[in-house]
C-alpha cells in the first residue's frame, strides 16, 4: 500500500556538486548512496538507510545559480492525480514554478509557488512512492511552513489537499498543527517578528538525530553551519543548519513523535 494523498512524503536537495553532497550527508546521517539515475544531464541520487529510501538529491544547474535559485531543500506532497491538483493550485492562486512532467515510470511531479511565496513540490507515485522510511534518525520526519499569513495558508492548504488545522503553542510561539486524514503531517509559523523581510516564506524540511547538539556540531566538522543553535523548544532539541553548498534544514532530537510512517 502506498502513502496516502496528501502526505508530505519525500524531500531532495538540490546542490551544485553532487559529490560533495553525497559525501556530506552520508558521513552526516549515516546513509547509503542508493543509486544513481537519469541521464548525465539530469543526473539524481537517491539515499536509503538499512536498504529503505529516505530522500533524494539533484545537481543545481549553472543556469539556475545564475537565475539567483540557491541550493535547497524541496517537500513533496504525494497526491493521486497530479494533472488535478496542479490545475486546483492555480485556481487558488498558486504560482507555477515546473509544469507536470513525467519522470520516466517512477511517477510525475511539479512544482508550484504558493500564495505566501513558498516552493513546494508534488509527486504522483509511479515505481516510486516516496519514502519508505520515516520517524527514524536519520530519516525525515517534520516538515515546516515559515510564512507571514497563517490565515492565508491555512485556507490554501486545507482547501487544496484536505489538510486539517488545530492551533498550538510549541516553545511559547503559536505554532499551527497540520494533519492529513487524521496523522500529524507537519506545521505552520508566522515568523513575521523573527526572520527579515527579505527572507522569502518556506518549507523547512526536518530530520529526526539522536543528539542535537552533537549532530549540529558534526554539521559544522563536515564544513557546514549551524543557523540556530541547538536549544529545547518544548517538542524535542532541535537546530537549524545548513551544508556546505548553502542548503538549510533542520534536525531534532525527540522522542514525541509517531514511530509509524504516514500512511
Amino acid at each position: 500500500m502506498g502513502l496516502s494523498h496528501g502526505i508530505i512524503g519525500w524531500a531532495d536537495v538540490a546542490v551544485p556538486n553532487m559529490g560533495a553532497g553525497a559525501a556530506f550527508y552520508t558521513q552526516l546521517f549515516g546513509w547509503d548512496e542508493l543509486s544513481v539515475d537519469g541521464s548525465d544531464t539530469m543526473p539524481y541520487s537517491m539515499f536509503a538507510i538499512d536498504g529503505k529510501a529516505i530522500a533524494g538529491m539533484g545537481p543545481l544547474s549553472p543556469e539556475q545559480a545564475g537565475a539567483g535559485q540557491p541550493p535547497a531543500w524541496s517537500s513533496y506532497v504525494i497526491v493521486d492525480d497530479a494533472d488535478a491538483v496542479y490545475a486546483k493550485a492555480l485556481e487558488l492562486g498558486a504560482t507555477p514554478a515546473m509544469e507536470v512532467m513525467d519522470i520516466g515510470d517512477a511517477g510525475r511531479m511539479f512544482f508550484i509557488i504558493d500564495p505566501l511565496g513558498a516552493a513546494i513540490g508534488f509527486w504522483e507515485s509511479g515505481t516510486h512512492d516516496g519514502a519508505e522510511l520515516f520517524n527514524r534518525p536519520g530519516a525525515m520526519t517534520w516538515n515546516d511552513l515559515m510564512c507571514r499569513d497563517i490565515e492565508a495558508a491555512k485556507a490554501f492548504y486545507s482547501e487544496l489537499l484536505g489538510w486539517e488545522m488545530n492551533a498550538s503553542v510549541i516553545g511559547g510561539f503559536e505554532y499551527t498543527l497540520v494533519s492529513n486524514q487524521g496523522r500529524l503531517n507537519g506545521g505552520m509559523m508566522d515568523v513575521s517578528a523573527m526572520l527579515p523581510s527579505e527572507v522569502p516564506a518556506h518549507w523547512v524540511t526536518w530530520f529526526l538525530v539522536e543528539d542535537c547538539d552533537a549532530s549540529a556540531a558534526k554539521v559544522v566538522e563536515l564544513g557546514g553551519k549551524i543557523l540556530r543553535e541547538p536549544n529545547d523548544n518544548g517538542v524535542g532539541r532541535s537546530a537549524m543548519v545548513q551544508d556546505p553548498s548553502g542548503a538549510s534544514f533542520g534536525i531534532i532530537a525527540t522522542d514525541q513523535i509517531d514511530e509509524q510512517p504516514p500512511r
